[in-house]
C-alpha cells in the first residue's frame, strides 16, 4: 500500500488570515520562535500496491480540480514512504 500526500497552501500573494491568527496567538502563550504563519491543508490518499504514475497523474487532476482552488492556492502531489 502506497499513501500520496497532496500538500495545498495558499498562493504567497494570498492574504491568511488564519495563519495571521495563528501567528498572533502563539507569543501570548509563550511560544516566540515564529516571524510568520500560512495555513494550508493536507490530504493523505492510500492506495493498492506501489503508487503508478496512471495513479500519481489521476490525483494530480483530483488535485487541480477538487483537492485545490488553483486561483488562489498552490499544490504538491508526492509520494511518501
Amino acid at each position: 500500500m502506497a499513501k500520496i500526500v497532496v500538500e495545498v497552501m495558499l498562493k504567497p500573494e494570498i492574504l491568511d488570515p488564519q495563519g495571521k491568527a495563528v501567528a498572533s496567538a502563539l507569543p501570548r502563550l509563550g511560544f516566540t520562535f515564529a516571524t510568520s504563519v500560512r495555513q494550508g491543508k493536507r490530504f493523505e490518499i492510500e492506495v493498492a500496491g506501489d503508487a503508478t504514475p496512471a495513479q500519481l497523474a489521476e490525483v494530480e487532476k483530483a488535485a487541480g480540480t477538487l483537492l485545490a482552488n488553483p486561483v488562489i492556492e498552490n499544490y504538491t502531489v508526492k509520494v511518501e514512504k
